[in-house]
């Protein structure tokens, strides 16, 4: 009983945070919604969701907001922005978030937002190429470590310009890549950089966070760099040309990183944790200018060897002032995105959401997100209350796994499955603190 009182105190905690963005009502049915997340074995719907909780009567209440409910989106973000950071420290002097988009494949062309993609690359060949799925844009936090943990913070639905809702304006990835990184990096308490892969290391991307709106911080960058890349030597100052012409921009021509062995850089040995060790690496360093930053943007291009991998590794990255095991850590840390992104299809609900209007569709995504972040964060302070491994168990099949997952932090919550039910009845039952009670009083008065 007492580690149910401890662990609920904890979550209650974190989930009283998001009480300024709701009325006080709406913010029992949001921790009724985030907690099923969590307790649901199965379909992640509404239905099993309160089944899961004993909380079947309040099937209709719970519907109705969902669809219908006060529920500000953008607000929400920011809260959940508040909550990561303190969370994450900083790497050399940054902190640092990742961006990808990942698919959530629905079966009907009557759900709002769904749109047509090819998978080329589908992993049984009796399986379509062509399907119908949201494509999610979503930005997260990595806190340093070993391993890396990764903290979603935000989510853009992503449709075609031909396949676009009503009333919808269309925006493309990389817009809304950048809108939700430029607003990390204005609540942000340190430099922000951003790891992404190659399909996002474009001009509408690079150059809107390396030299943004006077308004606006800049964002560093840690991505994979094109084989071909166009590289070139810094501009140095030349005498004007007699004969007049457009004045250069661009320095020499450099090698491009699949012709690394003519640059004129050596090697240098290091280590670094990199996918679930320490890995050595060798690497070449090159300062240069890059053809999708500008020529006026200093960049460090690399080429790493590493311990256990047969090709070499292209990155580029404006963030000068990083080490080369830095930079490579970084960029092998980025990957712990996709294993979030297989927790929330796998744990969390992704792969059977069953939501087909707007709202519900939207709302279902963020209470996926704020349920994946706050169990992490909720196994951090486990970690500080109780100590590392006092909550969890190594399973005789991995002796050396080192970090608790999502399903160690929900087999948790299902011990207490009775205890929490309870709990959550309860909070539904408490009235309205009093100051509401007179808030709502007083406007009544007014408007009569």
């Amino acid at each position: 009983m007492d580690d149910a009182k401890q662990l609920w105190s904890l979550w209650q905690t974190l989930l009283a945070s998001f009480k300024p963005q709701f009325t006080y009502g709406g913010w029992v049915r949001f921790v009724q919604w985030v907690t099923g997340m969590v307790l649901c074995h199965e379909e992640h719907t509404i239905t099993q969701i309160l089944t899961s909780e004993g909380l079947e009567s309040r099937w209709r209440v719970l519907e109705h907001f969902a669809e219908y409910g006060a529920w500000n989106h953008a607000e929400v973000e920011r809260q959940l922005f508040r909550l990561v950071e303190p969370r994450c420290d900083t790497w050399g002097r940054y902190r640092v978030v990742c961006v990808d988009d990942t698919k959530e494949h629905r079966y009907s062309r009557n759900v709002w937002g769904v749109c047509t993609f090819h998978e080329y690359s589908a992993r049984s060949p009796n399986r379509a190429t062509t399907v119908r799925a949201h494509n999610w844009v979503v930005m997260g936090a990595l806190a340093p470590g070993q391993p890396w943990t990764y903290l979603p913070q935000a989510a853009r639905l992503y449709c075609r310009r031909t396949q676009l809702p009503e009333g919808q304006v269309f925006r493309t990835k990389t817009a809304l890549a950048v809108e939700m990184l430029q607003a990390a990096a204005a609540t942000a308490s340190a430099p922000l950089i951003a790891a992404f892969d190659g399909a996002y290391a474009l001009k509408t991307v690079v150059k809107q966070l390396l030299q943004p709106p006077p308004t606006q911080p800049r964002v560093e960058l840690v991505s994979k760099l094109r084989k071909d890349a166009r590289l070139y030597e810094p501009l140095r100052a030349a005498p004007p040309n007699p004969k007049g012409g457009r004045p250069r921009r661009w320095g020499r021509r450099l090698p491009a990183p699949q012709h690394h062995e003519q640059w004129p850089t050596s090697w240098k040995k290091g280590a670094a944790y990199i996918y679930g060790r320490q890995r050595s690496f060798r690497a070449k360093r090159l300062e240069c200018r890059w053809a999708v930053s500008g020529p006026t943007e200093p960049v460090v291009a690399y080429v790493f060897e590493v311990e256990g991998y047969a090709e070499p590794w292209f990155t580029i990255t404006s963030a000068v002032d990083l080490t080369a095991a830095e930079v490579v850590a970084l960029k092998a840390g980025r990957f712990r995105q996709e294993d979030g992104f297989r927790d929330q299809k796998q744990r969390l609900g992704m792969e059977e959401c069953r939501a087909w209007t707007k709202e519900p569709i939207l709302r279902t995504f963020q209470v996926q997100i704020v349920a994946q972040a706050l169990l992490r964060l909720l196994a951090a302070r486990l970690d500080q209350t109780r100590g590392p491994q006092s909550w969890w168990s190594i399973p005789e099949w991995n002796r050396r796994k080192t970090h608790p997952s999502i399903l160690d932090l929900r087999r948790l919550f299902w011990r207490h499955r009775l205890r929490f039910s309870q709990l959550l009845l309860a909070l539904e039952e408490l009235q309205k603190p009093p100051q509401a009670k007179y808030q709502a009083a007083g406007a009544k008065a007014r408007a009569a």
